[in-house]
């Protein structure tokens, strides 16, 4: 379970001659045993397995890098990050907190919404073009769901 879940996380896939790659990159089963904290034996046999299996190979022969993540890089770009911890499971924060920042003509670069499967607090990451002012933090922590936020 821990390498199927790090080749989620991280957006690996796995090829048809059983390589683990990151795009055009194949990355050494050695590594992601050692990133995974097992042994690269168990690397192999999670890669037989999910291949093996109908319903798992074209979900993890698909799978894909989602990008950088420009929330840990922002202030070197000139960027602002906001994290908004919401309910996961409540439609329309990132449409009405999206609303909100342009209605201050402030533009987004990014928007990530982690996965609660996968991260145990999960949290929203906008990362706009400048700051957005006070009144706008305030009116986000109003939307409904919305528990609390981080501005930098």
């Amino acid at each position: 379970m821990k390498v199927a879940r790090l080749l989620v996380e991280l957006g690996l896939n796995i090829s048809a001659n059983r390589r683990i790659m990151c795009g055009p990159i194949e990355i050494p089963q050695a590594e992601v045993a050692k990133a995974a904290g097992v042994d690269r034996r168990v690397v192999q046999e999670t890669i037989k397995t999910l291949l093996d299996d109908e319903e798992l190979t074209p979900i993890f022969s698909n799978l894909k890098p989602a990008g950088p993540h420009l929330g840990t890089v922002a202030k070197y770009l000139g960027y602002s990050v906001i994290e908004i911890w919401a309910d996961p499971h409540k439609s329309g924060t990132l449409a009405a907190v999206a609303l909100l920042i342009s209605k201050e003509k402030v533009s987004i670069r990014q928007a990530i919404a982690e996965d609660p499967d996968l991260i145990p607090d999960p949290k929203l990451i906008i990362v706009t073009e400048k700051e957005v002012s006070g009144e706008v933090l305030k009116a986000i922590l109003k939307v409904p769901g919305v528990s609390r936020i981080s501005a930098y």
